[in-house]
């Protein structure tokens, strides 16, 4: 980073909706801004645009992130792009929940091992299928954290109750691909509070 320009991780939390089968129900979503003074990447863009935009203030988005294309957490794409110009990443896999929303594709297909990089931070991909075909997190092993979506949370797995969703599927990549983790790392969650790989890996589900 330039200068002294020190990495930080923002915390923005967004009240909305989720529908999906015919059913909608009210949520918060973890929206992520990570970088540092002059240059950030958006986590999910969930339902209110200006209070991402108002966290992002007068710093270069060099890309918006999307862990899945469940509606909430896309909700606010369009506009964020619309205010910062910056392109869209997605896994390929969930376009069909994405063009329900959109007309237009995401720019770029976050495929597993794509890696972003803001600042010195560098954000590698990890596809992790289960809550959705196309599910990903970003760890980022500088920062000691891995932002994972609705793949992980404090106490579990994911739901997978839903349409596209499969819970055999969810297991194996949380113990695949986020167990495999270092132990300490801190798990930054698309909905409520945060955990750590040592805590979650302890977990009997």
């Amino acid at each position: 980073m330039a200068g002294n320009d020190v990495a930080r991780i923002d915390k923005v939390v967004t009240s909305g909706t989720f529908s999906l089968d015919g059913e909608t129900f009210d949520v918060d979503n973890n929206v992520w801004v990570v970088g540092d003074d002059h240059q950030v990447i958006v986590i999910d863009a969930a339902h209110d645009a200006g209070a991402i935009v108002t966290a992002i203030g007068d710093r270069q988005v060099v890309a918006l992130v999307l862990t899945h294309a469940h509606d909430d957490h896309i909700s606010a794409a369009g506009a964020v792009q619309s205010a910062t110009g910056a392109p869209a990443w997605l896994h390929p896999d969930d376009r069909m929940l994405w063009d329900a929303l959109y007309p237009a594709p995401p720019q770029h297909d976050l495929v597993d091992g794509t890696t972003l990089t803001v600042g010195d931070i560098e954000l590698t991909a990890l596809h992790t299928p289960g809550h959705s075909p196309g599910s990903s997190c970003l760890y980022a092993p500088s920062l000691g954290a891995v932002f994972s979506g609705d793949t992980l949370f404090d106490g579990g797995p994911g739901a997978t109750g839903r349409s596209y969703s499969d819970r055999p599927t969810i297991e194996v990549s949380v113990r695949e691909r986020l167990f495999s983790l270092p132990p300490d790392t801190v798990v930054h969650t698309g909905h409520g509070t945060d955990t750590t790989i040592a805590v979650e890996s302890a977990r009997s589900w």
